[in-house]
């Protein structure tokens, strides 16, 4: 009885861990899915943050600013080829058009976490503030993964 009760317990444990492992948000028509960033060295000044982001509404939006208590400052950022050289740069905002999926990952659109005030550790949870320019602000959990972690390591 006692094994078949532990059974029991850890099967409703597994098929309850994985929605509290979840880290999804919505706001509006908004999507938010699996936003994550890789371990950062010690000593490392500037994170990346990556998510995916499906406007499943009929009216376009815009990703405009972000922001978070483990950074002094939080960028919306583009990496793109020039001829042989890869170049990342700032930019105003991320468009969301209507009924499209946009990610941010890395070699494309991401959020660069400028002025760490800690390294970013494997398995920690980052807090992160998105606002847009229609849906509003929202705050979520980046998940931190480890350095050698691909774009949907554990999604």
């Amino acid at each position: 009885m006692k094994i078949a009760v532990g059974l029991l317990l850890a099967l409703v444990a597994s098929l309850v861990a994985p929605a509290s492992d979840a880290h999804d948000y919505r706001l509006a028509a908004l999507a938010i899915a699996h936003p994550f960033a890789r371990a950062t060295p010690p000593g490392a000044q500037v994170g990346g943050a990556y998510m995916t982001i499906d406007n499943t509404g009929a009216a376009a939006d815009q990703l405009v600013r972000a922001s978070s208590a483990a950074a002094d400052a939080v960028q919306i950022h583009t990496m793109e080829m020039q001829g042989n050289v890869m170049r990342m740069r700032e930019v105003s905002g991320v468009d969301l058009p209507a009924g499209a999926r946009v990610e941010l990952k890395p070699g494309g659109y991401h959020l660069m976490l400028v002025g760490l005030r800690k390294p970013l550790a494997d398995g920690a949870r980052v807090p992160l503030r998105l606002t847009f320019a229609h849906a509003g602000s929202i705050d979520i959990e980046v998940a931190v993964e480890p350095m050698t972690a691909g774009p949907h390591a554990t999604h």
